[in-house]
């Protein structure tokens, strides 16, 4: 947890509790925002698709690691000057597309992997389909491995044969097709690729076949990887650069790599690695074998600095496996969206790389997300197209579901304002005696069934529902570009009003939805009035009437930058907050029809 997220999350905290105190008892939503994160930056410029060099040098190595993992990020990707992979059939660079319903993808010989990845159904920012990979020089996917000759070879330097005919391969619903490359060397010995595309799934199946090579490999050792920067869709690339980061799972665990500094870093991972993947905010390259492994080697890289929006960040992941007596390894392979039905389908945990949930919740986040959310909005959705009237119907199915606990709260402290004139007899009673003033006061709880507590308590245990919701709305795809009234993106900010100049933690822009929340909340305030027996003329149930307008401000700032199909949300349960409390003080405003028993 960053340091803005953990402040955020203490900040929220504590103003939820106060809020409680102060009679604000329908207000959950405000409890959920949790996290304080790096404000929107809104830059128009779309950053060059242009990947940085990965590792590709062939050179004389000592015998410690493959060339996968070297560092010489600068030096001339080249093929072998000596051995066996010095001379393959191919000479010249080639490129074969495959085009599916879902995406269109550019391979080249050199390297035998994909060099560009286009979406058909996501565009970026700017309108344009979307495109993970551009890099026209190698490969995405690569095989390192040190030869017995002393010589660190990356396949994706080298040029393969196609072993497909023609140029393209186009795939239409139900389709199964395949591309396959080789490595044709010397004496027969090949390395043979062999893609599986499916029309429907982002998922691709691939196979590599090592004939009369294996006993030319270092113990047989081979990385296989991703190699290649994954671009970035969004507009707030500041955002997308904190969610950057790559990933394995060994051993029932997922552990994250992450570098926050200008740098580079890397770490292994020794075990039978279930996956590895690298991602962006709302994308991912996903690697499984299907076989036995040994060790990940992930590696991250960012340039420029931490608060500068261009500031690129870099992600690679290997997975080392040893080469079996049949010289065949399989992977299923997943470039797409990280949207959870898709995704299940490679690995039932790889949806785990989506954080709906701090590290402490997630034993409720998951299921609740996984359970309820993600199929609430993907049943409905097949009805109702407009996320943004989605939204509106959670928002009112959470809040009937959750009404119960409210209406206890609300009823607990009509309890408390009856209490008020013999609780004030006791504290001018025993004013000099706080000791005996308190023993009385609990006296007094007891005696009529009050929990002091109550009107909060209540609340407080929708607390994991709110933070759940919170980092489901910031995260999940399902709202990514999905339109409503004003608001062109509800994953995004939706501004509606410049300022001419900027703001400290606001910036020089708010967001419509978040204003109209704020405005929900202090006019709610006001609604709760004397609910609590706050009122009055003592200088601390003034404080905290100042309070009731300071706090809705305070979220203002805070929700500005965040996704306004999370503001939306709240607004909504604001609203039907309002409408419940107009409902319940017109029931117990008076405290007719709900009066504890008088000591």
């Amino acid at each position: 947890m960053d340091k803005n997220t953990a402040t955020g999350l203490g900040l929220i905290f504590l103003i939820m509790v106060a809020w409680f105190v102060v009679s604000i008892p329908s207000e959950e939503e405000k409890a959920a925002q949790i996290a304080e994160r790096a404000r929107q930056d809104s830059l128009a410029q779309i950053e060059s698709a242009e990947n940085e060099e990965f590792t590709s040098s062939v050179t004389d190595q000592t015998p410690s690691q493959p060339s996968i993992r070297e560092q010489a990020t600068e030096r001339e990707a080249s093929a072998p000057q000596s051995g066996i992979f010095s001379s393959t059939e191919a000479t010249e660079r080639s490129e074969f597309v495959v085009t599916t319903p879902l995406y269109t993808a550019v391979f080249s010989n050199k390297g035998a992997g994909p060099v560009s990845f286009t979406f058909s159904e996501y565009d970026s920012w700017s309108g344009a389909p979307f495109q993970l990979i551009s890099d026209s020089t190698k490969s995405a996917y690569n095989f390192g491995f040190l030869t017995t000759e002393n010589l660190n070879v990356d396949t994706q330097n080298l040029l393969f044969t196609q072993i497909t005919t023609g140029s393209t391969l186009a795939l239409n619903e139900g389709d199964t097709r395949e591309l396959k490359y080789a490595l044709q060397l010397s004496d027969g010995r090949q390395i043979v690729y062999t893609y599986t595309f499916l029309a429907d799934t982002y998922e691709i199946d691939f196979d590599v076949q090592f004939i009369g090579v294996s006993d030319y490999i270092v113990g047989r050792a081979v990385d296989f990887g991703w190699t290649s920067k994954l671009n970035v869709s969004e507009k707030d690339k500041k955002q997308e650069g904190i969610d950057a980061a790559a990933y394995v799972y060994l051993g029932e665990e997922l552990e994250k790599f992450k570098v926050d500094e200008p740098g580079r870093k890397e770490e292994t991972f020794n075990g039978n690695i279930d996956w590895s993947a690298t991602r962006t905010k709302f994308f991912t390259q996903f690697i499984k074998p299907q076989h036995q492994t040994e060790s990940a080697f992930l590696t991250g890289e960012v340039t420029g600095e931490n608060d500068d929006p261009l500031t690129k960040h870099k992600y690679t992941a290997s997975i080392t496996s040893s080469i079996p007596s049949d010289g065949v390894l399989s992977y299923k392979l997943f470039v797409g969206p990280l949207k959870y039905y898709e995704i299940k389908q490679v690995d039932e945990h790889a949806y785990d790389m989506v954080e709906v949930g701090y590290n402490w919740l997630r034993w409720f986040s998951d299921p609740f997300v996984r359970f309820i959310v993600i199929p609430f909005f993907t049943f409905f959705s097949g009805f109702i197209s407009n996320y943004g009237v989605l939204v509106i119907i959670f928002a009112a199915a959470v809040k009937l579901v959750l009404s119960p606990l409210t209406f206890k709260s609300y009823k607990s402290m009509a309890a408390m304002r009856e209490l008020q004139p013999q609780l004030k007899e006791l504290q001018d009673k025993y004013k000099d005696n706080p000791q005996k003033q308190q023993q009385e006061t609990m006296k007094l709880y007891k005696k009529n069934k009050v929990n002091p507590l109550g009107g909060c308590l209540p609340n407080l245990l929708q607390f994991p529902i709110l933070i759940t919701l919170w980092r489901f709305f910031q995260n999940s795809i399902l709202l990514r570009q999905e339109e409503f009234l004003w608001a062109s993106d509800l994953s995004a900010p939706d501004y509606i009003i410049n300022l001419p100049f900027s703001i400290p933690f606001l910036g020089d822009a708010i967001g419509g939805f978040v204003l109209l929340m704020s405005l929900a909340m202090v006019f709610q305030s006001k609604l709760t009035g004397g609910m609590s027996g706050g009122g009055g003329s003592n200088p601390m149930a003034q404080q905290m009437k100042v309070l009731q307008y300071i706090f809705p401000v305070m979220l203002l700032f805070i929700f500005n930058s965040f996704a306004s199909g999370l503001s939306l949300y709240y607004l909504i349960f604001n609203v039907l907050s309002i409408a419940q409390q107009l409902y319940i003080n017109k029931t117990l405003g008076t405290g007719e029809e709900t009066t504890p028993a008088k000591a």
